[in-house]
């Protein structure tokens, strides 16, 4: 009997806690239940620093969406001078200053003029605190240029590029024509190339860069604005059409540099320089010709058909059949070694 009754006993126990323990676990259940849905609320609290912009700050957001510069941004006048009127511009009487051509100055103010038929947005800039005042955005724009090294390599290679290429295109054909005169066998890339992939591929880099280019500026105009007054030289950190160029130009950098060792390494130092002139001449005149053509629609059919003639003539005409037996050097024909300058027949 007792040890009936302590089994009894123990199964009341075990029952209890049982039990106990369930309607703990119910409890728990409820409390986070309640607890769940009671988070759900949330009573909003005030975030001055949230987006509570002042209507001047909302105007300078504004502008620099459009412009793509705004206060702070800093300058450097690249005109002789730059003649700023020292009162706001619908104050008088108007007194100037002058900044004057390797000035540093910065965006002070902006402000917009509706009833100014020449320019109705007006840029405050400053040199120093004394040196400030306000400028039309109109005149001031061409005289200036960011304060960074990118974006003067732009401005500049935007200005004179046409000429400079030009220039280089007929000094090169000129020397080419008193080469041939005296030599008549002149070595230069698509015609009579060198065993060598690398020119090729560096010609037809900068034809596409030049497509593209101009593609950017026929389409997507704001986006090469922008980049050209926020500049960064990580494709990776711009939009895709702009990463792609930039890219790109990489790659004319790298090829670059591998072309001019491998032709050094084909060709005599005469003959080494001659033939960059010419492969400098040939890239030239492909950057000018496709960024033309493109904006007029025509560098597109025109960049696969130099592409598919730029390769027909390499896998053509390239592939060397003979090795100097003096120098071990790859010779396209039998005869003088560019290289050592041995005589092979």
């Amino acid at each position: 009997m007792e040890e009936v009754d302590f089994e009894m006993k123990w199964c009341c126990k075990h029952v209890a806690a049982v039990s106990c323990r369930g309607r703990l676990l119910w409890v728990v259940a409820l409390l986070a239940f309640v607890g769940l849905f009671s988070s759900c609320y949330n009573q909003s609290s005030p975030t001055p620093d949230a987006w509570d912009l002042t209507k001047r700050q909302i105007d300078s957001i504004s502008f620099s969406t459009t412009h793509h510069y705004s206060q702070n941004y800093n300058f450097v006048v690249k005109a002789d001078s730059l003649r700023l009127v020292c009162q706001a511009p619908d104050e008088l009487p108007f007194d100037s200053v002058t900044v004057y051509r390797g000035d540093y100055v910065v965006v002070a103010d902006f402000m917009t003029m509706p009833g100014d038929t020449v320019d109705s947005v007006w840029v405050k800039i400053a040199r120093d605190q004394i040196t400030q005042g306000w400028i039309r955005e109109r005149a001031m724009l061409p005289g200036v240029e960011p304060d960074n090294y990118i974006s003067q390599f732009i401005d500049t290679f935007s200005d004179v590029h046409l000429l400079l290429f030009m220039a280089l295109a007929v000094v090169v054909g000129a020397a080419y024509g008193l080469l041939t005169l005296f030599r008549r066998n002149a070595m230069i890339v698509h015609f009579r190339d060198i065993d060598s992939l690398y020119p090729t591929v560096l010609a037809l880099l900068v034809a596409a860069a030049a497509t593209l280019y101009a593609s950017i500026q026929l389409f997507e105009p704001e986006s090469w604005r922008h980049f050209y007054y926020h500049p960064s030289l990580n494709p990776f950190a711009l939009p895709p059409h702009l990463g792609v160029f930039l890219s790109l130009v990489w790659a004319i950098v790298i090829v670059g540099i591998a072309a001019v060792e491998e032709i050094a390494r084909q060709l005599s130092l005469a003959d080494t320089l001659l033939y960059l002139c010419g492969l400098a001449a040939v890239c030239a005149i492909d950057y000018v010709v496709f960024s033309i053509s493109t904006l007029y629609y025509i560098g597109y059919p025109l960049f696969v058909v130099y592409a598919i003639f730029a390769l027909k003539r390499y896998y053509q005409n390239t592939h060397c059949r003979y090795i100097c037996g003096n120098c071990g050097a790859k010779m396209l024909e039998k005869g003088i070694c560019r290289h050592c300058g041995a005589l092979n027949e």
